[in-house]
């Protein structure tokens, strides 16, 4: 069985029409899960806490998809070397 893991966080952007982060170090961790059900939840309780500041934005990153065992080399590995 093929597992597709998914890790949602977020965090203050320096422009809430963009995607860089105010400060790296304030990135708020909500957590890797399972599916994408599962990470749509936490991204969606994480995005409703946060609905007052404009500047706050969660996002669900595919982690599964980092790293593709059925190539022979992943996109991630070319950059390393």
């Amino acid at each position: 069985m093929t597992q597709r893991l998914h890790l949602v966080f977020g965090g203050e952007l320096v422009d809430p029409s963009g995607n860089v982060f105010k400060d790296v170090n304030d990135i708020h961790i909500v957590g890797m899960y399972p599916d994408y059900a599962s990470a749509y939840d936490a991204w969606k309780a994480e995005a409703h806490r946060t609905v007052d500041n404009a500047h706050m934005r969660y996002f669900i990153a595919h982690i599964h998809r980092l790293r593709d065992e059925e190539n022979e080399v992943s996109p991630t590995e070319e950059l390393g070397g």
